[in-house]
């Protein structure tokens, strides 16, 4: 027939509107014969005496009424339940839409395709800063590292594995040690602009492929040096130079430290008449000599001069050899030989 109005529900849903039971004295559970959610959901009369929600009975799984001392026996029904909410159903969230809420919090165990929540703590925390928190509720920016892990054990680690590989980050062992290494028998690696600087292996040797080291020695004899004046040595053969910081005859130093520097040099037909042969280790800081007279009765026909030293230097200074002799004839040759003549250096500390 026609109406006014907006369409009628496709279907309805009824409701019991009492139910009635009988005391025995011992008996304090009834079960319901429509689920409620709270006690204040059903009116419950004993004797003809309204029972009080909370504290005379409560309702327990949506169906359970519990009283808390058991209704008097009756030849005849004396209990009766009237409904005054019901439960009628529960709402599935489509599958295929998002979740969406401003306020609310998940109780209980919680599993997703990615994520199976057990805890029976807060785990973690994602705080407005946007730092993320494990272990703590209130994560902490360490200059500019957003994730802070947070151990309740004097004695914590965290680990970090891809397949059988395990990085371990210990905060703390029995005797109070600070370490981050590998469980797994194999190397670590320490890098930056994504290359290994410093490699360990898994049996504990230990290499610094950028570590500033060189050898190098002369290309070729240098013949009859002058005389009255320091002669750079040319050193134009690398044997090595592990960070490249060694170039046209001059070793810069890449960082300020403590360098070991050292420097031989073999000295052919040396000339007697001189009144000194001088090895010079010349640093942006000071220099560093090797001194002989060669008053030796006649000319020799070779004589090794050599200076060692653990220099200071600051980043971007540089290191040279030079020799002079004082006086004399140009004679002196100086041996391009590796075994004789050499100049090396490395970062100490």
């Amino acid at each position: 027939m026609p109406y006014i109005g907006n369409t009628s529900p496709s279907r309805f849903v009824s409701n019991r509107a009492a139910s009635v039971y009988s005391g025995d004295g011992s008996t304090t559970a009834f079960t319901l014969e429509q689920a409620v959610v709270q006690d204040e959901d059903i009116l419950v009369s004993v004797d003809g005496v309204v029972q009080e929600p909370s504290v005379a009975y409560a309702v327990s799984n949506g169906t359970t009424l519990t009283f808390t001392a058991a209704p008097s026996s009756n030849a005849g029904n004396n209990i009766f339940v009237y409904y005054l909410a019901s439960q009628v159903g529960t709402v599935g969230h489509p599958s295929n839409q998002a979740l969406s809420a401003t306020t609310g919090t998940f109780t209980g165990a919680f599993t997703s395709l990615g994520i199976d929540d057990n805890a029976d703590a807060t785990a973690i925390t994602i705080s407005s800063d946007e730092n993320v928190g494990i272990g703590t509720a209130s994560p902490t920016n360490f200059g500019g590292t957003n994730l802070h892990v947070n151990h309740a054990t004097t004695y914590a680690s965290s680990l970090f594995q891809s397949n059988a590989r395990t990085i371990q980050i210990l905060c703390s062992d029995a005797n109070g040690v600070q370490s981050i290494g590998t469980r797994s028998n194999h190397p670590l690696d320490i890098t930056t602009n994504d290359n290994a600087k410093i490699k360990i292996t898994a049996d504990g040797e230990v290499t610094m492929p950028s570590q500033p080291a060189f050898l190098v020695r002369p290309a070729s004899d240098q013949n009859n040096i002058v005389v009255g004046s320091a002669v750079t040595i040319a050193f134009g053969t690398e044997v090595f130079d592990q960070n490249a910081d060694f170039t046209s005859n001059t070793f810069t130093a890449p960082v300020t430290g403590k360098y070991q520097l050292s420097t031989s040099l073999r000295l052919n037909n040396v000339d007697s008449a001189a009144n000194f042969y001088r090895l010079e280790l010349i640093t942006s800081n000071r220099t560093y000599y090797g001194l002989i007279d060669p008053d030796f009765g006649q000319d020799a026909a070779y004589w090794t001069m050599t200076v060692s030293v653990l220099a200071d230097m600051d980043a971007s200074d540089t290191a040279i050899v030079k020799v002079t002799q004082g006086s004399g004839t140009a004679q002196t040759d100086i041996d391009s030989n590796l075994v004789y003549s050499y100049y090396s250096g490395y970062l100490v500390a």
